[in-house]
């Protein structure tokens, strides 16, 4: 039960600081969850991240599923679930209550206008994480050039390539490699 309610909370107080998307989220999900209570590894992060923005959500939403998942079961995932939900959706009501009355106030519009740049570093410094740790060879590096363009250029393509797609193809590309590599390390070790 102290486990439940350790995911519940500590879900809470990431999800009320849940700025700008899942990415931006990174940083903050690897100091709580790997560096600080070792829940998880930085690997095991990345791969959540993965598998959460080809599943239809929030990113770090499905990342606080999984890793309440592993942690205890369906019990757990709901845990950290709904603890992820609590703070966001307190925080929009709050807000929702107030907002029409004070958005015009030159106050809030620059208090927004930090939490934009903030957000925008959050993001630029999971990129730089993800890059170091995910783009290791020549091989990753081809996968990132083609994926990177097709999304950027989107718009100009005849068709565009929904993210999900894009990421659901870079892993049977990296896996096709990984077999690729196994079956030629397979037939090296046995010419020895």
């Amino acid at each position: 039960m102290n486990m439940l309610l350790d995911l519940y909370w500590t879900f809470v107080k990431i999800g009320c600081v849940t700025f700008g998307g899942g990415y931006a989220m990174l940083p903050i999900l690897e100091r709580e969850l790997v560096d600080k209570r070792h829940w998880t590894t930085m690997d095991d992060l990345r791969d959540y991240f993965s598998i959460g923005q080809c599943t239809p959500g929030i990113i770090a939403l499905n990342v606080s599923t999984f890793i309440g998942e592993k942690r205890r079961g369906i019990p757990g995932a709901l845990a950290a679930t709904v603890g992820f939900l609590t703070g966001p959706i307190v925080i929009i009501l709050i807000i929702a209550a107030f907002l029409t009355n004070f958005a015009t106030l030159p106050l809030v519009q620059h208090a927004f206008a930090g939490i934009r740049v903030c957000v925008c570093v959050l993001i630029v410094q999971a990129v730089l994480r993800l890059w170091k740790k995910s783009v290791v060879d020549a091989c990753a590096l081809g996968i990132y050039l083609v994926v990177f363009v097709l999304n950027a250029f989107s718009g100009v393509l005849p068709v565009r390539i929904p993210a999900a797609v894009l990421v659901i193809l870079a892993g049977a590309v990296g896996i096709f490699i990984s077999l690729r590599r196994a079956a030629r390390a397979g037939k090296a070790g046995d010419q020895a």
